[in-house]
């Protein structure tokens, strides 16, 4: 410990998110200083006046004799280089979402903290929402019945980033919160995006996340060009439905027992082909604990015990894989492996190696042969007969 009886954290980058790191981490137990890292001035000035006793730096490298442990809020292309100058002078490091804009970068910061010995956390801030882990335990308890689907929003006028788009932005949350709540990653993903009113970045995207159930799949759109601030998740299950609403300031979750049956063999034929069933809608009770606070706590509590964090770096990387996939799908039009990013680093696959399988576009090769292989098998004589599929 730098001053003998606590931590001393930096944070680095004091801008919108920054500041409030700043906040929660001089509430939290454990930390006996809180350093202010940012190139303006402008924004060390202004939360000067509200914690005159902090230090102050322009540079990281300035700060790193005075601090243990740094929080990492600036734009996501310098998260990779910001950190590993912290990892390689022994400090603990919590890096926001994401942790890197490739895994190739997600990986290099593992291994350097690896190897230092020190905390690598990700900022997946929704990982430690009392809302979420709420949802993961209606999911995981099977409350919900077999799970269809999840389908997630994070829509918003604004705020445009300067250097990523609108997937490396929003995405990260809503594929944190869906790895998390599952429990299991997606096998490949699939992106559609757009620019409108940006001229580099893509403001509006749609990604779809495909499992090795078939019959489950995910959901996910992110905008900085919609009227209408949404952060929702909803999960549809076979007996129920949850909804996740971020903005509700009462009944976060709501569990609507709603559902639908198709018609047994003998039912009259002359009747609706589904029938539907409207029941309760219940409210369980979630903490009103702030998620950063938790988040930064739980930081903190990691160095202190010399614990690995819930939200570590492998967590991080798998949600960068995620993000990763969908711009090479941007990029080849068509669903991503996630396998294939190894692949995809020795060499560029032809964007025009498509064949259809069903409705699901995919790599013609081997690997993805056996993606579907079973329905394949069963379609086969259908599609060898003329039959539509």
């Amino acid at each position: 410990m730098i001053n003998g009886s606590g931590l001393s954290v930096a944070v680095i980058g004091c801008g919108y998110w920054g500041s409030k790191h700043v906040r929660v981490l001089h509430s939290t137990d454990g930390v006996e200083q809180v350093v202010l890292v940012d190139a303006q001035e402008k924004r060390l000035e202004q939360l000067s006046r509200i914690y005159p006793a902090a230090l102050r730096f322009s540079t990281l490298r300035a700060a790193l004799p005075h601090i243990d442990a740094a929080v990492i809020a600036t734009p996501p292309t310098s998260h990779v280089p910001v950190a590993l100058e912290a990892i390689a002078a022994g400090k603990h490091v919590l890096v926001e979402k994401p942790l890197a804009i490739n895994s190739a970068g997600a990986r290099q910061l593992i291994d350097a903290a690896d190897s230092a010995r020190v905390t690598l956390m990700v900022g997946h801030t929704f990982e430690y929402n009392a809302a979420v882990w709420k949802l993961r335990e209606l999911i995981h308890s099977q409350s919900l019945g077999e799970i269809y689907y999840l389908d997630s929003a994070r829509l918003n006028l604004g705020l445009y980033q300067s250097d990523v788009n609108v997937i490396l932005d929003l995405a990260p949350h809503d594929i944190s919160i869906i790895n998390h709540v599952l429990g299991e990653t997606p096998r490949a993903v699939q992106a559609w995006a757009s620019r409108h009113a940006h001229p580099r970045f893509e403001d509006v995207a749609y990604l779809r996340l495909f499992y090795d159930d078939e019959r489950l799949s995910a959901n996910v759109h992110v905008s900085w060009l919609d009227p209408c601030k949404v952060r929702r998740a909803t999960a549809v299950g076979s007996e129920k439905m949850a909804v996740y609403d971020d903005l509700a300031t009462e009944e976060r979750i709501r569990v609507l027992d709603r559902g639908v049956r198709p018609p047994l063999p003998d039912d009259d034929l002359t009747q609706p082909p589904m029938s539907y069933r409207y029941g309760d809608i219940t409210a369980p009770f979630v903490v009103p604990d702030e998620p950063l606070s938790v988040q930064d706590r739980h930081f903190v509590e990691c160095i202190a015990t010399h614990t690995a964090p819930n939200t570590d770096g492998a967590c991080g990387l798998a949600v960068v894989e995620v993000l990763e996939c969908a711009q090479l799908s941007l990029q080849l039009g068509r669903p991503v492996l996630l396998e294939e990013l190894a692949a995809e680093a020795r060499t560029r696959i032809p964007s025009g190696s498509l064949h259809v399988v069903g409705s699901r576009p995919w790599l013609r090769d081997h690997t993805t042969a056996r993606w579907d292989s079973a329905r394949h098998q069963e379609r086969q004589p259908a599609q060898a007969a003329g039959a539509s599929v």
